[in-house]
C-alpha cells in the first residue's frame, strides 16, 4: 500500500526539515533554497512507514508568494500534513493554507506541532489555537502529534500515527480512468521525456496510450517506462509519485498543469456551474472579482466568474481542463486576501443562459445538485444523452432509473421528450402525405433536421432549471439511433430513406385510371414504350410514374422509358432464342421495338445480371 501526503503550513515552520528527518532525503531540490533556507518549489521524498506501507511527501513552499505552488502541491494530493511552530504559533501563512484546503475539500491527515525544542511550555496552547482554526475544515478532528525534529523527540510517535492515517485513509479505485496532472516535466539522456505527478486513481501501465493535454492541441503519447521512488515498475497503481517517461512527446512542450489522461474518458471543459464557499474576508459571492485564477490539480488558469444567486456560479475558464462533477477547483484573487474560496464541480455541460431571469432559476436549480451530478436534470434538459456522456462528466446515474426516464440501447431518454418527439414526426409525415398524396414519403434527413430544430412556437417551461421549450430538439447526433424507436410509436416505417405511413400510402389517387390505360395497352404490345407526348395526355408526369413504380405497377427505366414489369422476363424469352452472343440491335429486331427502348432494357437485364457483356458490341445470355 502506498500514499501521498502534501505539507502545509507558514513559512519556516520546519516543513522542510520535517520531511528530511522522516526521509532521510533532502525536499529542497534547488540551490537557492538551501542558500536561503527558504522553499520555493516543489520538494519530493519517500519513506517505509515501520508497517511497510510506502508513503512520498510533496512538500510546498509556505510563503505567501509561493502559494500558486503550494496550490500545485497540495490540489493533487488526497492527505495532508499541516504544520504549525510551537514557537511562532499560528501565523498568516498558516491560514492561507488552512483556507486552500478548506477550499480543496480536502478531511484527510494530520496536525503536526514541530520545533518543540524551542518553546516546550507552548506546545498545548499553539495545538490547541491550531485546533480552533481548523475547526469547520475536513482536518478538524485529525490526529495531533509534537515533535522536534532537531532532537528527535516525538518522531517515532509521528511514525506510528502517520501508519495509523494512511492505514485508514479512503482505499483509491484502481481500475478508474486515469488523470495524471503533471507538475515536472524534463528530458534525461537515454531516456527522453518525464514527467511526474501524483497518480490519485487508475492504472498505468509500460505500453499504455495516453492523451497528453494541456494549452495547446491534445496529443496521443505512450508510456515508455515508469518509476516510483526511483524504482522501475511495469506497472503502477494509486495512490503514489509517479515518473512516466513517454515516447511522442518532446519535454519542452509538456508544462506544470498539463495532464494525462486515459483516451476518450474525459471531456476537456471549458465552462462549469459550480457552488462556491467563500473564505475570509469576502463573505458576498457578488462581491467577487469578475477575473480570477482556477487552480484545478496541478493547472492554474484564469477564470470568469458570474454570480448566478447565493453560493452559486458560472465559470468560465481560459482554456479547457479535464473536468468531472464533484472536482474541487480553488479560486485565487489577488490583494490582501489572494484566496477567494473553493468551488465544488456540479455541472460541466450546463445550460445557456440568455433571458431574463435565466440565472436565478438556475441557481435553485443547483442547490438541489451534489457532487455526483444531476442525472435526471441533464436528461431532462438535452431529452436524450448517450449514459457513457455521463460516466466523463462524472455524472452517477441513479439505480433504478428516476421515473419518466427510459433506456433506449446506450440512450438515456426523457420519456415525455420522447412521446412529443414522435407526434411531431407523425405530424411531419402526415402533412408531406396531404400536401403530396404521392409522395414516396418525407425525407429521412428533412425529418430529422425538423426534429432537431428549435420551434419558435414550443411551449416554454423551466424543468429542472432550464430555460427555453420544455421539450428540447432531438440530438442531431442522436436522431439515427433514436429513430427505430420513434417511428414505432408514431405508427411510420422507413422505405428507402423516407418516411411512409403505410395507412396512407397505398394506391395512386387520381393517377389510377391513368395507370391501369396504360397496362391495358402496354400487355399487347410490352416493348412498345409511351413516348413523353402519350403520357402527358394521361396525366402521368414525374410524381405519378414514380409513385406507380414504387407500387411495382410500372417498370421505370432511364430516359422515361416505362414498360410493364413483366417486360424483364418476356425479353429473355425473345434474347434466348437469338444465337448466342447478340448485337444490341439484333436485341432490337427481336423485340419488335426501338433503340430508345432497347438499350436501357439491356442495360438493366446487365444489372440484374440476366445478360451480360461479351465485348463492346455484343451480349450473352447468362444461363
Amino acid at each position: 500500500m502506498s500514499q501521498v501526503i502534501a505539507t502545509a503550513g507558514h513559512v519556516d515552520h520546519g516543513k522542510s526539515t520535517l520531511v528530511r528527518a522522516l526521509t532521510g532525503i533532502e525536499p529542497d531540490r534547488l540551490a537557492e533554497e538551501r542558500r536561503r533556507g527558504l522553499t520555493i518549489e516543489l520538494g519530493f521524498a519517500g519513506t517505509t512507514l515501520p508497517s511497510g506501507r510506502e508513503i512520498a511527501f510533496v512538500d510546498v513552499p509556505g510563503h505567501e508568494r509561493f502559494l500558486a505552488t503550494m496550490l500545485t502541491g497540495l490540489g493533487p494530493a488526497p492527505l495532508v500534513c499541516f504544520v504549525v511552530a510551537a514557537d511562532g504559533g499560528w501565523s498568516a501563512q498558516s491560514s492561507d493554507h488552512r483556507d486552500a484546503i478548506a477550499a480543496l475539500g480536502l478531511d484527510q491527515g494530520l496536525l503536526v506541532i514541530t520545533r518543540t525544542d524551542l518553546a516546550p511550555d507552548r506546545t498545548l496552547e499553539v495545538t490547541a489555537r491550531a485546533r480552533e482554526e481548523l475547526a469547520g475544515t475536513g482536518l478538524a478532528d485529525v490526529p495531533a502529534v509534537a515533535v522536534s525534529a532537531r532532537t528527535g523527540e516525538g518522531m517515532e510517535t509521528l511514525r506510528e500515527v502517520l501508519d495509523e492515517v494512511v492505514a485508514g485513509a479512503r482505499t483509491p479505485d484502481e481500475t478508474a480512468d486515469v488523470r495524471l496532472w503533471v507538475d515536472r516535466s524534463f528530458s534525461l539522456p537515454g531516456a527522453g521525456t518525464v514527467v511526474t505527478g501524483t497518480l490519485g486513481a487508475g492504472t498505468l501501465r509500460v505500453g499504455d496510450e495516453l492523451d497528453l493535454v494541456g494549452a495547446g492541441q491534445a496529443r496521443r503519447t505512450t508510456v515508455r517506462a515508469l518509476q516510483s521512488g526511483g524504482e522501475d515498475a511495469e506497472q503502477l497503481g494509486p495512490v503514489r509519485r509517479t515518473a512516466v517517461n513517454l515516447r511522442g512527446a518532446e519535454a519542452g512542450s509538456i508544462h506544470r498543469g498539463d495532464a494525462l489522461l486515459t483516451p476518450g474518458a474525459w471531456d476537456l471543459i471549458g465552462v462549469v456551474d459550480a457552488r462556491v464557499d467563500v473564505r475570509g474576508a469576502l463573505d458576498d459571492l457578488g462581491a467577487a472579482p469578475a477575473e480570477l485564477v482556477a487552480h484545478a490539480g496541478t493547472a492554474a488558469v484564469p477564470v470568469r466568474l458570474r454570480p448566478l444567486g447565493g453560493p452559486h456560479a458560472r465559470l468560465t475558464l481560459d482554456r479547457p481542463l479535464p473536468l468531472r462533477c464533484g472536482d474541487r477547483i480553488v479560486l485565487r484573487g489577488s490583494g490582501e486576501h489572494p484566496l477567494l474560496g473553493g468551488a465544488l464541480v456540479l455541472d460541466v455541460d450546463p445550460p445557456v443562459l440568455t433571458r431574463r431571469g435565466d440565472a436565478a432559476r438556475r441557481a435553485a436549480a443547483l442547490a438541489g445538485i451534489g457532487a455526483d451530478g444531476d442525472a435526471a436534470g441533464i436528461i431532462l434538459r438535452h431529452g436524450a444523452v448517450p449514459s457513457g456522456r455521463l460516466v466523463r462528466q462524472g455524472v452517477r446515474l441513479p439505480d433504478p432509473l428516476p421515473e419518466g426516464i427510459a433506456r433506449a440501447g446506450d440512450l438515456l431518454v426523457d420519456r415525455e421528450a420522447q412521446v412529443a418527439w414522435s407526434r411531431r414526426l407523425a405530424e411531419l409525415v402526415d402533412a408531406e402525405h396531404t400536401a403530396r398524396p404521392l409522395s414516396a414519403g418525407l425525407p429521412l434527413k428533412a425529418a430529422l433536421d425538423a426534429l432537431a430544430a428549435r420551434r419558435d412556437d414550443a411551449r416554454t417551461g423551466t424543468r429542472a432549471g432550464t430555460a427555453g421549450p420544455a421539450t428540447p430538439p432531438l440530438p442531431a447526433a442522436l436522431g439515427p439511433a433514436l429513430l427505430p424507436s420513434l417511428l414505432r410509436a408514431a405508427s411510420l416505417v422507413e422505405r428507402d430513406g423516407r418516411l411512409v405511413d403505410p395507412v396512407r400510402a397505398g394506391g395512386l389517387g387520381q393517377a389510377e385510371a391513368a395507370i391501369t390505360r396504360l397496362e391495358e395497352r402496354m400487355r399487347a404490345t410490352p416493348f412498345a414504350a409511351p413516348e413523353a407526348e402519350e403520357l402527358a395526355a394521361l396525366g402521368l408526369g414525374p410524381e405519378q410514374l414514380a409513385a406507380a413504380a414504387r407500387q411495382e405497377r410500372i417498370l421505370r427505366l432511364p430516359g422515361e422509358v416505362v414498360l410493364l414489369p413483366a417486360a424483364a422476363a418476356l425479353a429473355m424469352r425473345e434474347l434466348a432464342r437469338l444465337e448466342q452472343p447478340f448485337t444490341a440491335s439484333t436485341a432490337r429486331q427481336a423485340l419488335g421495338t426501338t433503340r430508345r427502348v432497347a438499350i436501357p432494357l439491356l442495360e438493366h437485364l446487365d444489372r440484374r445480371g440476366w445478360t451480360r457483356r461479351v465485348d463492346a458490341g455484343r451480349r450473352e445470355i447468362v444461363r
